[in-house]
Parts: structure tokens; sequence; C-alpha cells
């Protein structure tokens, strides 16, 4: 059993064929989905979805991308949307200073609106960080201290050492397809050592297609692949690997395990 705890079904190339999407999916041995919203316009969507399947959980937050448009979301939309039982996590939200497609300390602001409701509900929180490490952990690490929350960094691409601090603050990681391309030594070097209760695995699609598929349009079905190739890296088998990143995705996720 596989888990996408990371994929963006309303998106344009999964949201025309969701149903054929999802069902490919499952015959490829993924029984879970986690559907990430990006903006406020997202909740409705990723939640009716949800609703519709068993197997599809959805979480409420906002891109770092759209900080801007979303600069006055207090803490109480935030709240009010984690009331839906399908919702299981906060996000995603974070950093983004590679785009700089939102103001830094929009993006920061919002951030901690996101971590302050992941503290109070005890749902997770889905980090987006890129060209951020500095930043991402020096909020984690402060607001750490005012209380702790669960939290994971998604789409793992950063440094071993942003790496080794995010864990020691109790933070989980998921990998992608990135992990299988040719010049991902340094995050494949990492994820060989990620400790086996921390790991979780994701497609980000429709983005990020592994290999063999890259350069496709990617599909939550892709989960395969990468666990696969994850559970080669770490010297195990898929079945071992599987097991493992799903127990840590509802022992993270607790609100879809009820």
């Amino acid at each position: 059993m596989l888990i996408d705890s990371h994929c963006h079904l309303e998106y344009e190339g999964l949201v025309e064929d969701q149903g054929g999407v999802l069902d490919r999916a499952r015959s490829a041995g993924v029984q879970g989905f986690l559907n990430i919203s990006t903006r406020r316009s997202e909740w409705d969507r990723v939640v009716t979805t949800a609703e519709r399947h068993a197997d599809v959980w959805a979480s409420v937050g906002i891109h770092p991308h759209e900080a801007d448009q979303h600069a006055d979301l207090g803490e109480a939309a935030l709240l009010e949307a984690t009331k839906h039982p399908k919702v299981v996590g906060i996000g995603e939200t974070g950093l983004d200073y590679y785009y700089d497609k939102s103001d830094r300390e929009v993006q920061q602001a919002l951030f901690r609106t996101h971590i302050s409701v992941a503290r109070e509900t005890g749902l997770p929180l889905i980090i987006h960080t890129r060209d951020a490490e500095e930043d991402t952990f020096r909020i984690l690490d402060e607001e750490m201290g005012k209380g702790g929350f669960p939290a994971l960094i998604h789409c793992f691409t950063a440094s071993a050492d942003f790496g080794r601090k995010v864990l020691d603050l109790g933070l989980s990681i998921s990998i992608s397809g990135i992990v299988t391309f040719k010049n991902a030594q340094d995050l494949q070097a990492v994820v060989a050592t990620i400790p086996v209760d921390r790991i979780l695995v994701e497609t980000d699609s429709p983005f990020l297609a592994p290999v063999p598929h890259r350069g496709k349009r990617c599909e939550p079905a892709y989960t395969a692949d990468t666990a696969r190739f994850v559970a080669d890296l770490r010297g195990t088998s898929t079945d071992e690997l599987g097991a493992a990143t799903t127990r840590n995705f509802f022992n993270l996720f607790k609100k879809a395990a009820a």
C-alpha cells in the first residue's frame, strides 16, 4: 500500500479526468491521496473531491506564490475550514524565494498564520520551501519555541544540513519524483539517511514526473515509481517502504486515520 501524500487533483491535467487518474493510481497500488490546495478559491473544490472518495483527503492553505493575494487572510478563515472531517492538513504554505512571486515579508507573515492554526488544531503543516532555507528554519525554530506543532517538508530538495535541522525539530520529510533525476545525487544521499519513521512519498502531480515518465504530465500512479527508487536507495523492499511510508502518513495525518 502506498499513499500519495501531496497531489493537486484540481489542477489542469488531472481534473479533466479525475476519476481515471484515481483509478490508474489505485491499480498501481496507491490507496490514498492528499489533495492539496494552494489558494482560498480551491478550498471548496479539494473538499468536494474528498467527499466523493473515501481514499481522498484535503488540505487548506495558501501557497507562498499566492501570499500577496491573501495578505489579509486571518486565522479564523483557516480554522473554520479545518472543521470539515476530510480536511486533515494545513497548507501548502511556506516560503519561495526562487520565484519571489509574493513579497517576502507577506510570505513570512502568512507562514506564521498557518503555523498558529496548525498548533491550535493539531493538524500537520505542509511546508513548501525553495531557496529560503535560512528563513524557513528560523521561523520554524522560533515558532516551535512558542509551542510544538506537527509538520513536514514536502517535495524535499533542500540541503543535508537543513534536513538534519528540521528532523531535529521533529518534522517529517516527503520525497517526490525529483529524487529519480540523474542530477539529484545530493538529494539521493539525503534520502538514504532519513529515519524510517519520518519519510513519506508524494508526486506533487501534475508536476515533477519521475523517471521513467520524466517530461510527461505527472499522475498519482507514479508514486509507485518513486517508491521503488527510494526503496532501492535505502536498501529495502518496495513493500517495506510502502508499509513504512503509509504508517508514517497516518501517524502524522491522524485525522485521516480516524
